[in-house]
């Protein structure tokens, strides 16, 4: 009987102490009340409370996210639109996270659906689409400004999906289709432009080049005859310096043959008049025996 008894007291106690000592990670805060008063936040480690008096509300201090399905709004253009997103919070206030709502979840997920419906229906359907930056700044803004008095810190929010009408996706898609069609088209004629300039830059390099070489034709074509010229010029110059020379060394009667030889091819010629220059004729004289002047008659010139 007495073993049974001390069996029950150590069981009691065991469970006492058990009750009485808790283990709180690094992450978690427990917010302590006694006697139904909030006396404050306990943790990290070991914590021990009074399990007659006191009860505890543990918190997890750890970034969480929140899952928002989808809510249909209407944007500012009348279009109605489905969008989905997630919600990424983070307790700053375990007190306050307690103490000012009671169900923290349910809460976020009827301000997320109302703050969206007020968010989108600033925009048009074309910003709701493209500038989905601007609309997850704009829901952060407004729920952390809400959630700011609970003790939470809403960090980011994320739009996953947005589901315009079958009319409008329809009309996106004609869209996306002629802007693809405008694009390649536009790049089809930048090609054709490039080939013409590269076409145009080759055709003119190429007159460039057979002008060029044109002129450096022209140019020693000209150099040629000049050097030809003065090799001319210089045989010529030659010739006349030995027929100087050679002429030195005839004598008178030589020189008067010379002329008698050549008034002969003139008399050969189809001329009607003759004229006899004054050289031959004092030529002639000295052939003459004695050296007298020919008659008057033969110093003019004969008639034929």
């Amino acid at each position: 009987m007495i073993i049974g008894i001390v069996i029950a007291v150590a069981v009691v106690l065991v469970l006492a102490v058990a009750r009485s000592v808790k283990i709180i990670r690094e992450y978690q805060r427990i917010v302590l009340f006694r006697l139904g008063r909030a006396i404050g936040l306990r943790g990290p480690g070991i914590v021990f409370i009074n399990p007659v008096t006191d009860r505890t509300t543990l918190v997890d201090l750890r970034e969480q996210y929140l899952e928002i399905p989808h809510q249909t709004a209407i944007t500012k253009d009348n279009a109605p639109i489905s969008i989905d997103f997630i919600i990424f919070y983070k307790v700053v206030d375990p007190s306050m996270s307690v103490l000012t709502v009671q169900n923290f979840a349910g809460a976020a997920l009827n301000l997320a659906a109302t703050t969206l419906r007020s968010v989108v229906g600033d925009m048009p359907l074309d910003d709701v689409l493209s500038k989905r930056e601007d609309m997850n700044a704009s829901l952060r803004i407004r729920l952390d400004d809400v959630t700011e008095r609970w003790g939470v810190k809403v960090t980011s929010v994320e739009v996953r999906e947005v589901n315009p009408p079958p009319g409008v996706l329809e009309a996106m898609t004609r869209q996306m289709s002629a802007e693809r069609t405008r694009r390649a088209q536009v790049t089809e004629a930048e090609g054709q432009k490039s080939a013409a300039i590269l076409s145009a830059e080759g055709e003119a390099q190429a007159a460039i080049n057979l002008a060029e070489g044109r002129q450096k034709a022209t140019i020693l074509a000209a150099e040629a005859d000049r050097q030809s010229a003065i090799l001319r010029a210089e045989g010529y110059a030659r010739g006349l310096e030995k027929v100087f020379v050679v002429a030195q060394t005839l004598d008178q009667k030589t020189m008067v043959l010379q002329y008698l030889d050549t008034l002969k091819q003139v008399g050969t010629s189809a001329s009607t008049k003759i004229v006899v220059p004054m050289e031959i004729l004092d030529g002639l004289r000295s052939l003459l025996p004695g050296g007298e002047p020919p008659p008057a008659g033969t110093r003019r010139a004969a008639q034929g």
